[in-house]
């Protein structure tokens, strides 16, 4: 019986001549790319690539050696196209991509629009972003931010789409899905959610408390300590704050911003209330049009697969390959079409370096329906 570092020598020896005709397929592969390049042809064709899979399983025995070399080629096959797409893009055959390189945004001559009422974390993010002189309004809902810009009521539009502790904002995946708008820039806005009342009220005089219901599961620990208030949920922090000041109600308080109860003439009765103190939202600046700064640092894309093992996964090498860090995902189902989903992603990069170029090339090959969110 054969040791194990002999064994591990005749592993060697396959694993030398694997080496090198890994090099040898490459080369041809390269050759191929020089062919399709010249003649227009696309990388991807999944019919022969299926063809081939089909193929060298046959030429193994047991399941586990047809799943094994199986999973090789798909390797060696997707190693293949990504050095095609390399090549497409050094012959400049990616196309132009539909987004303009800007220096900055005109914020000084700006209208913007917010969801919320006046004093809402919106309100205070646009105002951290844009400054506190922007010429701005507000709307009922994201839904009507997004018309707003769309049409040209608005040129920007800040929204939330992530808050740290309670995740993503889904609708606004879904309307940046259905919308031909453009995320251009973002700014993250600490969430210090307070508790706060009429003038003169005291904590012994509270009996309701007033919250979006998000911001009330983000004070639990503080609102279990008084665990015979009525918690009531409401549209958002703002509207709690405008509710307590309209009703005059010295038993009401709402859970919100210092800067919405600075808005609606109400004074904090405790301070810092969050059960997680780095509670932070992260808003997008949205506008209608396909533009970019010129140091902007991550992308963000929309793209669905065939529903099939491990289309994901293949999708994923293109980053991984190009050295590219995707800091989210997130899935969503496509309408209309069920148990099938849509994927949104966001990575590091501009739309002018080399590596996002091949990747985004490698993703319009082997993905339907990619759209660029935004650069920012």
């Amino acid at each position: 019986m054969a040791t194990l570092e002999e064994l591990r020598e005749k592993l060697d020896e396959i694993d030398d001549q694997i080496a090198e005709l890994y090099e040898k397929r490459m080369e041809v592969c390269g050759a191929v790319g020089e062919y399709k390049v010249n003649a227009g042809r696309k990388v991807f064709d999944r019919q022969r690539e299926k063809d081939k899979l089909a193929d060298v399983a046959s030429k193994v025995s047991g399941d586990f050696n047809k799943k094994g070399i199986q999973e090789l080629y798909q390797q060696l096959m997707s190693m293949s196209r990504k050095l095609q797409y390399r090549q497409l893009v050094e012959a400049g055959a990616l196309g132009r991509l539909p987004f303009i390189r800007i220096d900055n945004l005109d914020k000084k001559n700006a209208r913007v629009v917010f969801q919320g009422t006046e004093g809402a974390y919106s309100q205070a993010a646009m105002q951290q972003f844009f400054g506190e002189d922007v010429n701005n309004f507000h709307v009922r809902t994201f839904r009507e931010a997004m018309e707003a810009i769309e049409e040209g009521s608005a040129d920007y539009a800040v929204l939330p789409i992530e808050n740290s502790t309670a995740g993503p904002v889904i609708e606004m995946y879904d309307l940046l899905d259905e919308f031909e708008n453009y995320i251009v820039a973002e700014t993250i806005l600490p969430i210090v959610h307070t508790l706060s009342g009429l003038p003169g009220a005291k904590l012994s005089d509270i009996r309701k408390v007033y919250s979006k219901t998000e911001a009330l599961m983000q004070t639990t620990r503080f609102l279990d300590d008084h665990s015979d208030w009525q918690r009531i949920s409401v549209v958002n922090t703002a509207v709690a704050a405008r509710k307590v000041l309209k009703e005059q109600d010295v038993s009401q308080a709402a859970v919100c911003g210092a800067y919405a109860a600075k808005v609606h003439g109400l004074s904090v009765l405790v301070d810092e209330i969050n059960d997680d103190v780095d509670n932070s939202t992260r808003f997008i600046v949205v506008t209608n049009q396909k533009i970019f700064l010129k140091d902007a640092s991550k992308i963000s894309i929309r793209f669905e697969l065939p529903h099939q093992s491990g289309s994901l996964y293949g999708i994923l090498s293109h980053f991984i390959y190009n050295d590219l860090n995707m800091s989210k995902i997130e899935s969503r189902p496509i309408k209309g079409r069920p148990w099938e989903y849509c994927f949104f992603v966001d990575f590091d990069g501009n739309l002018e370096e080399p590596a996002v170029k091949n990747a985004i090339r490698g993703l319009r090959e082997e993905t339907t329906n990619l759209k660029i969110l935004g650069n920012y």
